[in-house]
């Protein structure tokens, strides 16, 4: 388990060994608005780790304030994006020792309305807008989903993007309806009923972590369990290459060499490293 919050990390493992009686259950640090976190945990996981059988890239935030990763990216689509595409690469070499294997990507049907600016796609030169942030960040997960898939065709690593529908976190703490009174007292039990537990919401990604049905599926998008076409946008393959290409720089693979051979197509017509 890789978190941001080792507290409660080391809380929530507990809790999973007592259930399950299963003594292998780790709190790891990974903190994804931190590229050089993701960097120390993906070293770490290719050091101690002989296999990495699923990778489900999980962690969010959604329509927070206009505030910065640590590397001055716009905070979800650094979170959201960039930091899972950084992981997703520096553990591929393991993901294709260990498979067959899989990566899922936990998207949102707020994708349907993202649009990437790849003149600004971190907010700096137009007016910051929360929910339009968060959609960007939704699509680049299903666009990374589809590339990926493609580069990894024949390897015996499958990629899929799920929506788990509307769960019961905090993953909604800096909307409106968790930033007002009357929200939080008179709509909170209405909005509590139309939501998943995260115990049911968790479902979705296990079911494409573990399903003999979806074997060798890859590039697919499902909602819930089910599977679906994504927006016309996130089936935009130039627009896909593109924010590969875009979002490999931004994270500093290019400059380090550690594009995977499996990447032909783009990688070929990139300059060395």
């Amino acid at each position: 388990m890789g978190c941001r919050d080792m507290e409660k990390c080391e809380a929530a493992a507990k809790e999973i060994r007592g259930h399950t009686l299963n003594p292998h259950v780790y709190a790891c640090h990974l903190d994804l608005a931190s590229m050089k976190s993701v960097r120390e945990f993906a070293e770490r996981i290719n050091q101690e780790e002989q296999h990495v059988d699923v990778l489900i890239n999980n962690a969010g935030v959604m329509r927070c304030p206009a505030w910065k990763t640590e590397d001055g990216f716009d905070m979800q689509f650094g979170v959201n994006h960039l930091g899972h595409f950084l992981l997703t690469n520096l553990l591929l070499d393991k993901l294709k020792e260990s498979t067959p294997s899989r990566v899922i990507n936990l998207t949102s049907l707020a994708h349907i309305i993202g649009k990437i600016d790849f003149e600004d796609l971190n907010w700096e030169k137009k007016k910051f807008d929360t929910k339009q942030a968060y959609c960007q960040s939704k699509l680049a997960n299903v666009l990374f989903t589809r590339e990926l898939a493609k580069r990894l065709q024949g390897t015996g690593v499958t990629v899929n993007a799920v929506h788990p529908g509307v769960v019961a976190t905090r993953l909604g703490r800096h909307t409106s309806l968790h930033q007002s009174q009357f929200s939080s007292s008179v709509l909170g039990p209405f909005f509590s009923l139309l939501v998943k537990s995260p115990k049911l919401g968790a479902q979705p990604s296990i079911y494409l972590a573990v399903s003999e049905d979806l074997e060798g599926v890859t590039g697919r998008y499902y909602d819930v369990m089910t599977e679906k076409e994504p927006a016309p946008q996130a089936l935009d393959e130039e627009a896909a290459r593109r924010l590969w290409e875009v979002s490999s720089q931004l994270v500093g693979l290019e400059e380090e060499g550690q594009y995977h051979k499996s990447n032909l197509s783009a990688e070929s017509q990139s300059k060395p490293a």
